[in-house]
């Protein structure tokens, strides 16, 4: 299983939101749009294997599920409104208990701490950042969870639980990635066993 945790800190935490206008009045939640994306689609399939968790403003998370997801196409606009018909049920969230939103799609009431707490008791914590060490020198686990931050720097607190829990801090190479990007250059480096396999 492979699972990407994107934090979204000016990411809405109500479904009032435009679809319309994703990268300003909906705090740039276009940039998890597109990691959700880029973590689940291929040319003509979906990832099974992926889950993908989207922290919201620290409050919620939002978990996309690759062998349940339905209804996820390859565009921001409907991806946001998966987003939004969470956020539309996360009175029915229950502490740390999800609630299943549309199939593959589900909410809890958990911020970052939690979530990541919960994925690396199954996985093995990649911190993605661009100070890491370089991912060519490090072997491919086989459960990765990779935690990245959206368009912002990690806040020093979010730093300060990746570096007590992350296994390892990785770059993806010698330039700044968009989010997005840095998701597709991780699968890559699973799929080809480290760059090693074409």
């Amino acid at each position: 299983m492979r699972q990407f945790v994107i934090i979204g800190h000016d990411a809405p935490t109500t479904p009032e939101f435009s679809l319309d206008d994703l990268a300003g009045a909906a705090g740039r939640l276009d940039v998890l749009c597109r990691c959700v994306t880029s973590a689940f689609f291929l040319s003509h399939a979906i990832r099974e294997d992926v889950r993908v968790h989207l922290i919201l403003g620290d409050e919620y998370t939002v978990t996309f599920e690759g062998s349940d997801l339905r209804r996820l196409n390859p565009d921001e606009r409907s991806t946001a409104a998966l987003i939004r018909k969470a956020l539309e049920e996360r009175e029915e969230a229950i502490g740390h208990i999800p609630v299943e939103t549309s199939p593959g799609v589900s909410l809890t009431r958990r911020g970052f701490e939690g979530t990541l707490d919960d994925v690396a008791r199954r996985g093995t914590v990649v911190q993605l950042h661009e100070d890491g060490d370089p991912i060519v020198g490090v072997a491919p686990p086989s459960d990765p969870v990779f935690v990245l931050s959206d368009h912002h720097d990690f806040r020093d607190e979010e730093a300060a639980l990746l570096a007590d829990r992350a296994d390892e801090r990785v770059s993806l190479g010698p330039k700044a990635l968009h989010a997005d990007h840095s998701i597709t250059v991780a699968h890559n480096y699973l799929d080809t066993a480290g760059f090693e396999r074409y």
